[in-house]
């Protein structure tokens, strides 16, 4: 560990991992919030339970009514709000670090929409399962990421010109949606619109562990491309000259960002503004130099559960979480283009 330098360096034979110090006291405080707020989910709802019940709930020792509600009723919506709030974190702070610009968002950008649209053909057209929903998603989110690239590059890529071919994609597919809904049956129309603000009510443990695998093997990719990741945030020329394959890159972690967010977006709808606002905050808290993916992780997973939280609570119905997390990151997203317009005078 080296303290002059606040870094923790983690070696193990030819293996060294090298952490910031700061990094790991912040994802070490968070994990407490998360934990807190997790026993506070279970804990409430039209039957309230002490922590004790939710621990033995949780430990096995209570298998009766309590252990149902707690194991079978509300701990797939946390953990589901755990898991999806790192995809969508870590999603964001990927998008924001490639293109060094704290406006890219999979949401802003039309990603987010464009596996919307794959999963609502899927139910709309074939009626599928969440299998193919997970498919479907995914190559709609792929679709529009070719196409905002294509409608984008010229001699290159910049990062503002994505950013707003992408919102223009997003408005497109934004339309298109409506339509598809307005032309389904009626039960069908009910059922895509609700889901479509983004919400956690229904979340089963099967959704839970096919979701949950998907993005395990994708962050643990995103874990294998952060350095090369880093090494870009200086530039493309910088990168290379170091052996990064900065092109290689490049592609592989625009792949695992959509995928990202289309694995998410199958199992609850798109849940927006968390992938903008996550790496912001675990940046800010962090102090690194660029955006990193860890605190991204943890802030997205604890916003996601508060948000969530207060969906279900806040209002005499419970809520989609998209709901309260447009309310949230909308706010935020006016502060950030008021800032960086001052900062741009």
């Amino acid at each position: 560990m080296d303290f002059g330098r606040r870094v923790l360096v983690l070696r193990r034979r030819r293996i060294a991992v090298r952490l910031q110090w700061r990094s790991v006291v912040v994802c070490a405080v968070l994990t407490v919030a998360i934990a807190a707020t997790a026993v506070l989910a279970l804990m409430t709802g039209s039957y309230a339970l002490s922590p004790g019940q939710v621990l033995s709930a949780l430990t096995g020792r209570e298998t009766g009514f309590v252990g149902e509600i707690v194991v079978e009723w509300r701990l797939p919506r946390v953990a589901a709000a755990l898991v999806f709030g790192a995809a969508l974190g870590v999603s964001g702070a990927v998008f924001q670090s490639l293109l060094r610009n704290p406006l890219a968002d999979p949401g802003i950008m039309g990603f987010s929409q464009g596996s919307y649209t794959g999963a609502l053909v899927v139910i709309l057209v074939v009626n599928g399962t969440y299998a193919q929903m997970v498919g479907g998603a995914l190559l709609g989110g792929m679709a529009t990421a070719v196409a905002v690239y294509v409608l984008a590059y010229r001699r290159g890529v910049q990062g503002f010109r994505l950013i707003i071919v992408g919102i223009g994609v997003s408005a497109m597919l934004e339309s298109l949606n409506t339509w598809l809904i307005l032309k389904a049956d009626l039960d069908q129309a009910m059922s895509a619109a609700a889901w479509g603000a983004g919400s956690l009510n229904g979340v089963s443990w099967n959704q839970v562990a096919i979701g949950g695998a998907c993005i395990t093997v994708l962050l643990l990719l995103a874990a294998m491309l952060s350095r090369p990741l880093r090494q870009m945030q200086l530039g493309d020329d910088a990168a290379a000259s170091q052996g990064v394959r900065v092109s290689h890159v490049r592609l592989g972690l625009i792949l695992v960002g959509v995928a990202l967010t289309a694995t998410v977006t199958a199992a609850s709808g798109p849940i927006v503004f968390i992938s903008l606002v996550a790496p912001q905050i675990g940046h800010r808290l962090a102090r690194t130099a660029g955006i990193t993916l860890a605190p991204a992780a943890f802030v997205g997973a604890l916003l996601c559960l508060a948000s969530d939280y207060l969906a279900q609570h806040v209002a005499p119905t419970p809520l989609p979480v998209g709901i309260i997390t447009v309310v949230l990151g909308g706010g935020y997203l006016g502060y950030l283009l008021f800032t960086e317009a001052r900062r741009r005078l």
